[in-house]
C-alpha cells in the first residue's frame, strides 16, 4: 500500500492506515443515511407521502411544488418551475 497522493509524509513513506471497516460495508449505513435525510427534509418543511415513503413534497398554495424522490442512495428532485 502507498500513501494517497497529496497526503505523503516525508520520512514515513512506509506508514499507512489500514481501514478495518468502511461505512459502506455496514448493513446499517443505508438506514442511517435515510434517517438523517428524512429528518433534514422534514426540517425544511417537506411532507412525507403516506403511500410511497420515498417521496417528499413541499408545496406553496397555487405557486410552487417541489418533489423529492429517494430510492436507495439516489435522489430525484423535480418541481413545477
Amino acid at each position: 500500500m502507498l500513501q494517497p497522493l497529496g497526503f505523503e509524509v516525508n520520512g514515513k513513506e512506509d506508514k499507512v492506515f489500514r481501514l478495518r471497516k468502511a461505512l459502506y460495508d455496514l448493513k446499517q449505513a443505508p438506514q442511517a443515511w435515510n434517517k438523517r435525510l428524512d429528518s433534514f427534509l422534514l426540517q425544511l418543511g417537506f411532507v412525507k407521502c403516506f403511500v410511497e415513503h420515498g417521496i417528499y413534497v413541499k408545496a406553496k398554495i397555487d405557486v410552487d411544488l417541489i418533489l423529492v424522490y429517494l430510492y436507495v442512495g439516489d435522489l430525484l428532485i423535480t418541481g413545477s418551475d
